[in-house]
């Protein structure tokens, strides 16, 4: 067995592995693309999840990603697990989607500062957060944080240090 040199620093590989896909690659231009593609399996589960949709630069998805599996009234949602997949999927933008086991498909004040705290760090990224979703498990109606003015507007100037050469 080799010797471990002082010092070493462990060399590792990460890999996004492709799972057969359950949803369309039509090209997601609003809400009702959302719901089309991903509501049907999110109305299904009896506690919250919440999942990103990765898209291409033409609004095609690319993958959807479980971030996290909560309790019946609340799900840990962690920016770094958020963007993990939309990094690895060389993802243009996200989408959010979530669903809420109450019926309800009003957003609540958790879930407006998540999509803040997301919002903000896709900056950071450069990978945008188009929108999030919420699906009521009950009826299947939704609710589009974009669509009530409860995502912050991309900012059109970016910092020097930032801008392309």
């Amino acid at each position: 067995m080799p010797k471990k040199k002082e010092n070493e620093i462990r060399v590792v590989n990460i890999r996004l592995v492709k799972e057969p896909s359950l949803y369309s690659d039509k090209p997601i231009n609003n809400p009702d693309d959302v719901l089309e593609a991903v509501a049907g399996e999110l109305k299904e589960y009896d506690r919250e999840v919440f999942a990103i949709i990765n898209l291409r630069t033409n609004g095609k998805p690319i993958n959807l990603n479980i971030c996290s599996v909560g309790t019946l009234d609340s799900a840990m949602v962690s920016p770094r697990e958020v963007f993990k997949s939309a990094i690895l999927s060389n993802a243009k933008c996200i989408i959010a989607v979530h669903n809420h086991p109450s019926g309800t498909a009003d957003p609540s004040p958790e879930d407006i500062t998540t999509t803040e705290r997301l919002a903000e760090c896709g900056r950071v990224l450069d990978i945008q957060l188009l929108d999030h979703i919420i699906v009521s498990a009950e009826t299947g109606a939704m609710t589009s944080m974009r669509s009530r003015g409860l995502i912050p507007e991309e900012r059109t100037s970016r910092s020097p240090a930032s801008r392309e050469r």
